[in-house]
């Protein structure tokens, strides 16, 4: 991208929904952007769809950079110096602009009806629909075709309207893309876009134009699906006069066979689409933006882990590729273990509290402490907390499969002679309850592979788990003796 000498980038979403993966990746690529080069990320709010539009959904947003740690410098929260920052409160701007286009003669305005666009289009050769522009725009009603007294008159009269931008014919439309080098449109193909609605609400394409001029945005980061927009948005700046900003256009987000990630493929692939669902399924914020930030963008060596204040001087936006990139729901786990193991233990025993307290126990934070560090390791999401519950109460049922393989007609006894041995220590902590456990198997004769499975079975109602001596230290005497004679009793009657 050219060195603009000050840097201003916008992330601008539609409050219509629930905000997309691929959405905080393109906010994220815009802050970093910003951040490297001390520039200003503005967050804008392009609410002109009001048959779209969802009341909740400004909120949603910026709930989910808060999560993030994408914090805008600009934006209808945070204020600054080229609001507003909401385009439903800027709409005489874009009224006086789209007439000032239509005075230069640049775009004109249009009378038709749903029902005769809708025939234009059914008359396009070979099935293809037809465009509204230089082919058909003379057999249509407007300001082209009409004289500007009729044009006048339909407009004093309240005739529904909308104004059209002029695309001239036989020109090559050209830029180069940060992402995809150079591009270019031929104008003839290209519609005579709407660009102020019969409500009165611009389009995307003019408000777009005209917020990004009037906020000194000097690079538009945003996903390919709007680099077929790019040439009309060109077309308006020139039209105006103005100087366009760079362009870069993001590769898609795919799912993991293919295609657009949406909803129903994300669903298919157990991969979470809006971003609130990550915070809300145990994933931390730092692992998701430490993935997304390498969903598309290749660091200068082969390092994968990158806090969010190392990504800022880290990113460069030529170094993102301009092919679609598939998401790896493996992968980001991956990373998420990644965060967990290097989080110090204070700062997960806050991650993991609220699954533990959302369960119905109650723990306090120094009790948790403990458990964290005995399952530091083992932990993916810290939601995984919970499959640990034998910390936090008795085993209400044993594994079937376990029970099956190690409990035998004679387990029963062999566990209740152990804690036998137990219950005699004088200091229960995981070497001396080791030293005691040696000790009764080789008195008792049985081996250590009879003795700890079934042992681990009894007190935690599983086959597996993090270290056994460990475990039943943290437990306890009272707690680990109850259990082992609880299972005892129980699982005699299922294995005789």
């Amino acid at each position: 991208m050219s060195n603009k000498s000050i840097v201003r980038v916008r992330f601008a979403p539609s409050p219509t929904g629930l905000l997309h993966i691929g959405g905080l990746r393109t906010a994220l690529y815009n802050y970093l952007f910003a951040r490297r080069f001390g520039g200003t990320f503005v967050v804008r709010i392009e609410d002109t769809d009001q048959t779209r539009f969802v009341p909740e959904a400004e909120d949603y947003i910026f709930d989910a950079l808060a999560w993030a740690g994408i914090q805008p410098d600009e934006s209808p929260r945070h204020g600054g110096d080229f609001g507003p920052y909401r385009q439903s409160e800027r709409l005489e701007l874009y009224r006086t602009v789209a007439e000032q286009l239509v005075r230069d003669g640049h775009a004109y305005v249009a009378f038709d009806t749903e029902e005769e666009i809708d025939r234009m289009r059914a008359s396009g050769a070979d099935g293809a629909p037809a465009r509204y522009g230089t082919a058909t725009r003379g057999a249509m009603s407007n300001s082209l075709t009409l004289t500007p007294e009729e044009v006048s008159r339909r407009i004093s009269a309240s005739e529904p309207h909308v104004i059209r931008l002029l695309v001239p014919e036989g020109r090559e439309v050209s830029f180069t893309d940060a992402v995809r080098g150079p591009v270019s449109f031929h104008s003839d193909e290209l519609d005579d876009q709407v660009l102020l609605k019969s409500d009165g609400y611009p389009t995307y394409h003019l408000a777009n134009v005209v917020d990004d001029h009037e906020m000194a945005i000097s690079h538009v980061i945003r996903g390919e699906e709007w680099l077929p927009s790019t040439p009309k948005h060109l077309l308006i700046y020139e039209a105006l006069g103005w100087e366009a900003p760079d362009m870069a256009h993001l590769p898609l987000i795919l799912s993991p066979t293919g295609g657009k990630l949406s909803k129903r493929s994300g669903d298919k692939y157990g991969i979470p689409v809006f971003v609130l669902d990550y915070r809300d399924q145990g994933f931390e914020s730092e692992a998701v933006i430490n993935y997304l930030a390498l969903l598309g963008w290749h660091p200068s060596s082969d390092r994968e882990r990158f806090s969010l204040e190392e990504l800022t001087t880290e990113f460069a936006i030529d170094r993102v590729g301009s092919s679609g990139v598939q998401f790896d729901i493996d992968k980001l786990r991956w990373f998420n273990e990644q965060v967990l193991r290097e989080m110090p233990t204070a700062r997960l025993v806050e991650a993991v509290a609220p699954y533990v307290a959302g369960a119905g126990f109650e723990v306090s934070h120094e009790e948790l402490i403990p458990v964290v560090e005995l399952l530091h390791d083992r932990l993916s999401h810290a939601r995984d907390i919970l499959q640990y519950r034998e910390f936090f109460e008795d085993p209400a049922s044993y594994e079937e499969k376990a029970v099956k393989k190690r409990w035998k007609e004679d387990t029963s006894d062999i566990i209740r002679s152990l804690a036998d041995e137990l219950a005699a220590l004088e200091d229960w902590s995981a070497p001396h309850i080791e030293q005691g456990f040696d000790r009764y198997v080789e008195t008792s004769g049985f081996g250590r592979g009879r003795v700890m499975p079934a042992t681990r079975i009894a007190v935690s109602g599983r086959a597996s788990g993090p270290d056994l001596f460990p475990s039943l230290a943290l437990l306890g005497r009272t707690t680990v003796l109850r259990r082992l004679s609880a299972a005892a009793d129980v699982l005699a009657v299922e294995a005789s």
